[in-house]
Formats: structure tokens, sequence, C-alpha cells
């Protein structure tokens, strides 16, 4: 598929920076913690937390029309990443400038009742994807038709397979247009043919409006969906470009 990318930036991450202090308990018997303290006391008492660094210094522009995969090994910052872009995690340094709407997307369980139904759910989640629309019905419906789940949409959430459960969340959040999507690993699980079916309908959602973050580990699934490629590695921006060069430098750098 190919995608036309505009001059507009709906996206600005600059210098973002985030880490983590780690905490570290020891086997320390009462004898060696006073005598670590008597010899040492400033360093004891005011010892520096050791910090680990899960971003470091990352920029990039998003444009529109824009489908970007990030790949990179566990622990690499993708998800971390994504986080501080939708807003649910707060950066030590650097800034992220959106134009318009963030959607993100980080499991296949987000606000989910697992008692309720199908539809009960589609109806939850669809006033929290779209907060501003006052009648959700039609969005609803539309997104239970196209995820093909039949009578079991009136079935209790918690009897849905994996494929089943990302059938009906990836349907509805893509059944209005957004000016940034993102998607972390969540087409896990959906079979191939609905995986198709969903790219056509990315597809038309992107040439309406806005731009994609999708993260996955399968290089099948950035080729079938993206048009550029981030890649991770501990942290460090590595690669943002071109699709294929990113996907040879990813599979070819065990670290990345």
């Amino acid at each position: 598929m190919t995608f036309i990318e505009s001059s507009e930036v709906l996206l600005r991450v600059r210098n973002l920076r985030v880490h983590f202090e780690l905490e570290h308990y020891g086997h320390q018997g009462v004898r060696d913690v006073f005598v670590s303290a008597v010899s040492g006391p400033l360093e004891f008492f005011f010892k520096s937390p050791e910090l680990l660094y899960v971003l470091s210094d990352v920029s990039f522009d998003l444009h529109r029309g824009t489908r970007l995969g990030i790949l990179g090994v566990n622990g690499s910052g993708k998800t971390t990443l994504c986080r501080c872009i939708a807003g649910m995690m707060k950066a030590q340094q650097g800034t992220i400038e959106a134009e318009g709407e963030v959607r993100a997307i980080f499991d296949t369980g987000t606000g989910i009742m697992p008692a309720l139904t199908g539809r009960e759910n589609a109806h939850l989640l669809a006033r929290l994807f779209f907060p501003t629309l006052r009648d959700v019905t039609p969005i609803v419906d539309e997104a239970i038709a196209f995820s093909e789940l039949g009578h079991f949409i009136d079935v209790p959430f918690y009897q849905y397979s994996k494929g089943m459960q990302s059938r009906l969340l990836l349907s509805l959040v893509s059944a209005k247009a957004t000016d940034v999507l993102i998607l972390d690993e969540v087409f896990d699980g959906a079979d191939i043919f609905f995986q198709k079916k969903l790219a056509l309908r990315m597809k038309n959602f992107i040439e309406r409006a806005g731009a994609t973050i999708f993260v996955s580990h399968s290089v099948d699934q950035v080729r079938d969906v993206c048009n550029k490629v981030l890649v991770l590695n501990r942290g460090h921006l590595l690669y943002y470009g071109d699709l294929e060069p990113g996907i040879d430098l990813y599979l070819k750098n065990p670290q990345a």
C-alpha cells in the first residue's frame, strides 16, 4: 500500500529523556549495615540512586499521512515512548508537541469490564475514546458490523478469545478519524484475514486525517501497515526513515 505524506507536522518530539531510579536490596546483616554507616556515613545516607535510562535524547517529527513503525527488542523503550506521547507518562527532559487529538491503545483489555457483553463494553469504550460525541450509538453500530463478531457481540467479554477482543477494540478505535493514533502491539491475536481487512480500513482512516504510530515485534506486520520506521536501541534513536533500510538495520542488529 502507498501513502501520501504531507509537510504538515502533527507531532514534534524533542530531546526526550526518561529514566527510572533503581533500588537494590542487598542481603547485608545488621553488622554489615552498621559498619557501612560508621565507616562512610555520607555515602551511606546520601548515596545517589542508580539511574536506568529508558529513553535518551529521542527526537523526531511525525507528518500527516505517516504510518510509523517502531521496532526494537524488549526493553528498548518502545512502550515508554508511546506512553509519553499519549500523556500517560512524564519525561524528565524534553518536549512533546501534538497538533490535535492523540488516541492510544496499549492492550486489548483497556477499559474493559469482563462481565459485560461485547456490545456493552463497546458503548463504554466509545465514550472513553470519543468524549466529545453526544451520541456514540452510530459509531458503535458501525464498529460492531465491521468486527464481524455476529451473535458473539452479546456474549460476556471474558468468554472472548484474544482474536475476538482485538477485532472489537480495533474496529472501535478506528471508527472515527483522529490526528495521531498509537497502536502498541494490539494486532497480536487478530487473525490474518481480519488484519488484512483492518489494514484497508486504516489506510482510509489515515487518508482522511492523521498519522499512526504502530508498535510490533512482527516485521511482516510493520511492512503491511507502515511506510516509515523508527528503530530504538537501548533507549537511543538508532534510525528514523524509509521502511526497508530500517527493517534491515533492525534485523542485522541484535541489540536494536
